[in-house]
């Protein structure tokens, strides 16, 4: 019986390249692409994003050449620019903190290239992200779960594929650590083992800003003016545009508090688009015991039979904070948690953990 074709989405990285060697050393039938999202920013000589470098795809095609199968590159750049950077530079304009790796994974990786290995014939789309995917005999359904190596662990960006697009993924690397898949690419003799990982946006130049990249981009300019203000309304400075503030951000606000509380840190306690403010407060200003969530997608289930008790991460690097969730229905859902939790910020992904499952997640929206 001839074994489905598997495509394999190939950055250049260690992961990928183990991924796929994994694959076709069981003797799979795989073909590599690797996925071109962005060219040379501004036209600028060899100045790359952390991705999509010539020398990245020299060495995608160099494992592929070792492990014996095809390797292309694909043109992306339209679906990555129209989902996944546009989106990200809109975020900051309206307040919002953006989270571009889940929107990249459900529109570009688990998106766009799932129809593109169809299109060769390829049923399934591996790649190098550390999570683990079963199916569920009994629900059809196929579950999300975090990876072995709790450090690597990426299951918090992957929670806004649909169960289409999980039945068709598959993570060979969900069940080994970090330090396991260097070492299989040593035994593999993969040029990829020993190269540095790949951190931060990709789509930002070395040495970049965000807040450079969207001034420069044009895709979405920095805002106009505004005020800083306190909680009271109180006027305390001036900003040149939202874009440049997070929620919960302490560094360069360039004002002061006033009064009895001048010499405590101000931080970010909101982002209020349509008065075009940035609204600051102390540290215990930024705590919550509670969100609402909007686009809520569900992974055991369709949708909740009734409250939900979880374990929440409102951020990537967030380990996580126990919650009662209760569906509101039309995509949105509100997130009480048992402690206060610092700097819940609009448009940052919350993904709910039922132990080592995810149950899903949404976006955090202002209420």
């Amino acid at each position: 019986m001839t074994r489905a074709l598997t495509a394999v989405a190939m950055s250049g990285g260690v992961d990928s390249s183990v991924a796929a060697a994994l694959l076709a050393r069981a003797g799979r039938p795989v073909v590599g692409f690797s996925l071109q999202l962005v060219d040379r920013l501004a036209g600028v000589t060899e100045r790359y994003g952390r991705c999509c470098s010539p020398e990245d795809f020299r060495d995608a095609r160099r494992v592929a050449e070792s492990c014996g199968f095809p390797h292309y590159v694909v043109d992306f750049e339209d679906e990555f620019e129209r989902h996944v950077v546009r989106s990200f530079a809109a975020d900051y304009a309206q307040g919002r903190t953006p989270s571009p790796c889940v929107r990249c994974n459900t529109f570009v990786k688990f998106g766009a290239l799932l129809g593109r290995a169809a299109a060769v014939g390829a049923e399934r789309v591996a790649t190098g992200h550390y999570a683990i995917l079963e199916r569920d005999a009994r629900s059809g359904r196929t579950l999300l779960y975090r990876a072995a190596d709790e450090d690597k662990d990426q299951s918090y960006f992957l929670f806004d594929l649909s169960d289409t697009q999980r039945a068709r993924a598959e993570f060979p690397l969900g069940r080994m650590t970090k330090a396991e898949v260097r070492e299989t690419a040593r035994d593999l003799g993969l040029g990829t083992a020993e190269k540095p990982e790949s951190m931060d946006l990709c789509f930002v130049a070395r040495g970049e800003s965000y807040r450079e990249f969207l001034e420069r981009s044009g895709i979405a300019p920095p805002g106009a003016p505004g005020d800083v203000v306190d909680g009271a309304g109180r006027v305390l400075g001036r900003h040149a545009g939202i874009s440049g503030f997070t929620v919960g951000q302490r560094r360069g606000l360039g004002v002061q508090a006033t009064g009895a509380q001048r010499a405590r840190p101000l931080y970010v306690v909101r982002l209020e688009a349509d008065q075009n403010r940035v609204v600051v407060g102390e540290r215990e200003d930024l705590e919550s015991d509670r969100c609402v969530l909007e686009r809520t997608r569900w992974i055991p289930f369709e949708r909740p039979g009734g409250p939900i008790a979880a374990d929440v991460r409102v951020r990537s690097t967030h380990q996580g904070a126990r919650a009662t969730i209760r569906d509101l229905g039309a995509g949105r859902a509100e997130v009480v948690f048992d402690d206060a939790q610092r700097a819940l910020a609009p448009g940052q992904a919350a993904v709910a953990y039922d132990g080592d499952r995810v149950l899903g997640g949404g976006w955090i929206c202002a209420g």
